[in-house]
């Protein structure tokens, strides 16, 4: 192989590493979006109806961002141990392509969207249980004349 054709091969490798790590920078910040936002979520609805909601030990928001970001972390651990391999399957002339990862990638993720949707559909079926948080008392103002 000359020295030309094997640099392409080799910035192609970069390319495809690049990729990989923008998609699990991707997945941890959406990952740490769905978490912090489903808190916010639950104290905004606190705060409205004095109430706290009940939360699905299971399937909650806070547990879907943790999945997605230690997802994320593994991806990028994942890349760069492809990055390393190909890049020295490329300097012995011997490069095989490898689709395992990819599947396996697009599995996890599939799976972690698929369990997204019942939030969608939980979240307006929970019953409020009763709060510990007392609510205030009105005062009545009475305007003097």
């Amino acid at each position: 192989m000359n020295k030309i054709d094997r640099q392409r091969e080799h910035q192609a490798n970069e390319r495809t590493f690049l990729a990989w790590l923008r998609t699990s920078i991707g997945l941890i910040g959406f990952g740490f979006a769905i978490a912090r936002f489903g808190l916010f979520l639950r104290q905004l609805n606190t705060a409205i109806t004095q109430q706290e909601p009940t939360v699905h030990p299971l399937f909650n928001s806070e547990n879907l961002g943790v999945a997605l970001v230690i997802v994320g972390v593994s991806a990028i651990a994942l890349a760069a141990w492809r990055y390393n391999q190909v890049f020295w399957q490329i300097e012995r002339g011997d490069y095989q392509p490898n689709r395992l990862p990819v599947w396996i990638l697009t599995a996890v993720v599939m799976i972690l969207g698929l369990l997204s949707i019942p939030l969608l559909f939980l979240r307006n079926h929970l019953t409020p249980r009763p709060s510990s948080i007392s609510p205030q008392p009105q005062t009545k103002i009475i305007n003097p004349k």
